[in-house]
């Protein structure tokens, strides 16, 4: 088997497009990757499974595969809890900070 010199492989061509592999941790297992934020983000804008597949050049069965593990990683069930989850982290980031001597 030749998997260590077709990872190799990878890693150079992933470098030569400015990528970066990225390390396998606990921390890292739980965060959205680009592709899953990119899914959880167009169903929260109400699009379906089709839309989301067509809109990111992608099948409809690999935008199911990203949603299970977005589903998984945030501890929601379903697409109507990920919406919910979705506009109430995008309304916490969007509230101003109040300094903390005019509370």
């Amino acid at each position: 088997m030749k998997a260590a010199a077709l990872a190799e492989r990878a890693r150079r061509e992933l470098l030569a497009t400015g990528g970066k592999a990225r390390r396998h941790t606990e921390a890292a297992s739980d965060e959205l990757t680009p592709q899953e934020a990119q899914v959880a983000h167009l169903v929260s804008l109400g699009l379906s499974n089709p839309e989301i597949a067509a809109q990111l050049f992608i099948s409809s069965s690999t935008v199911e595969y990203h949603l299970k593990k977005v589903y998984r990683k945030l501890g929601v069930s379903t697409r109507t809890q990920l919406a919910h989850l979705m506009h109430e982290q995008a309304e916490s980031s969007r509230r101003p900070v109040t300094p903390v001597g005019d509370r």
